[in-house]
């Protein structure tokens, strides 16, 4: 079976075949949100000035394991979350672990945000931005985990782009993306095309703002 429990955020979450392995870096995507509702997200680090009420809505893409979806609504009660994938068996997972960690999280199944119905204030997403080309990865090593959560086309930023596209011209107030740090500049001059304003970059993650929401 391979299904293991892997630390994130500080807590216990079950992993299987079916989804990829959380990360370090991708922390940092809950780092940033608790950034903008003006929490502090390390003992002894000055929080950020409030740019978002704490009861926002937040939409975790690709969500995998649901980790970051979980951590959210753990970290934040008062907000509402959702979280979308397009794989059934990594909802499963997910849904697992919001009822193991006590989260109430909606799921939804969708490719992206083809199937999601509403608006969010801050969309989250992990998503696949690996490119099979880089001479730097050990596929040996990422054998273990689905192919389908770790590449993508062009250069890894196949979905990220469709992603940029989806939620351009919709109310949505922030975009935070994890991707290489090598790829942060194409990530930047695409959204700034979707007329996205880079805020801050930490590490793997990149926070947008919306122009358009205003």
């Amino acid at each position: 079976m391979n299904d293991k429990l892997v630390d994130f955020y500080g807590r216990d979450f079950l992993v299987t075949p079916d989804v990829l392995i959380p990360r370090p870096e991708t922390e940092m995507i809950v780092d940033a949100v608790l950034n903008l509702v003006g929490k502090p997200y390390l003992p002894g680090v000055k929080p950020g000035e409030a740019k978002l009420p704490q009861n926002l809505s937040i939409l975790d893409v690709g969500t995998g394991s649901g980790c970051i979806a979980i951590t959210l609504k753990l970290e934040l009660p008062e907000a509402h979350v959702s979280a979308s994938d397009f794989s059934e068996k990594a909802l499963a997972v997910a849904r697992k672990n919001a009822a193991r960690l006590g989260a109430k999280v909606d799921f939804i199944r969708s490719d992206l945000m083809n199937d999601v119905s509403h608006d969010f204030d801050v969309v989250v997403a992990n998503l696949p931005y690996v490119d099979e080309k880089w001479d730097w990865i050990d596929k040996e090593a990422l054998a273990k985990e689905p192919e389908e959560a770790l590449y993508a086309d062009d250069g890894g930023l196949a979905l990220i782009k469709r992603l940029i596209s989806q939620v351009a011209g919709h109310s949505i107030k922030c975009l935070i993306l994890e991707s290489d740090p090598s790829q942060h500049d194409l990530v930047k001059e695409y959204a700034e095309r979707e007329k996205f304003s880079l805020v801050e970059t930490r590490g793997f993650i990149q926070v947008y703002s919306n122009n358009y929401a205003g």
